[in-house]
């Protein structure tokens, strides 16, 4: 592989907020949501891979190395808190940037139930199903990460659209979006609405 330094075009003096910045800069510019409609986007798919790679090998290195200048974690739950805050307010797209840039050993509980979160937004159920699963199965006891769970699986007749062009059925042969569907999908934003602090549904 290139240089990571020179894919994310940063020093290897930067500092890990520097790094973190360019990193996200590259992120915003090559995410495949941008190019989703266009011939550019299995090259952008390609460049995000690189980029992704680059900044993954440089947090191993500097966390291999010496603890490093006793810096903590830049993922923890002060993170977390930003990207809640940016769901909540509808900047979906910023907070999966945010979350595509925590790698995959920092990626907790609550990260897992946040990429669901996202995921449900963008009407992708399918992903959101199973990362809220995940989310689940890694912190049993979270009962904000288990009422998203039941809440998706009261959608079990019917289909549940994944990204890009995925169906999640659980043994029903009904067609999606029946009145019941629509009702239980109602229920679920309003579920993710008041785990993010607000009220889709105020009478309850």
């Amino acid at each position: 592989m290139a240089d990571p330094y020179k894919v994310l075009g940063v020093s290897p003096s930067a500092s890990d907020d520097e790094i973190k910045a360019a990193y996200r800069e590259l992120a915003k510019k090559y995410h495949p949501d941008n190019y989703s409609d266009d011939a550019l986007g299995e090259l952008a798919n390609e460049k995000m891979s690189q980029i992704n790679e680059a900044y993954d090998e440089i947090m191993n290195m500097r966390r291999g190395g010496s603890s490093q200048r006793g810096e903590s974690s830049s993922y923890g739950s002060s993170g977390m808190s930003q990207v809640r805050d940016l769901i909540r307010n509808g900047n979906i797209t910023e907070a999966d940037n945010i979350l595509n840039s925590v790698p995959e050993y920092d990626r907790t509980a609550e990260w897992y139930f946040l990429k669901g979160s996202v995921a449900y937004s963008r009407g992708w159920l399918n992903d959101a199903y199973a990362n809220f699963s995940k989310a689940s199965s890694m912190d049993p006891s979270n009962r904000e990460y288990s009422a998203a769970l039941n809440q998706m699986n009261s959608n079990r007749g019917g289909y549940m659209n994944g990204a890009p062009s995925q169906h999640y059925n659980m043994g029903s042969d009904r067609p999606a979006c029946g009145p019941c569907d629509m009702c239980n999908a109602l229920i679920c934003t309003d579920c993710c609405c008041e785990c993010m602090g607000g009220d889709c549904i105020t009478c309850c």
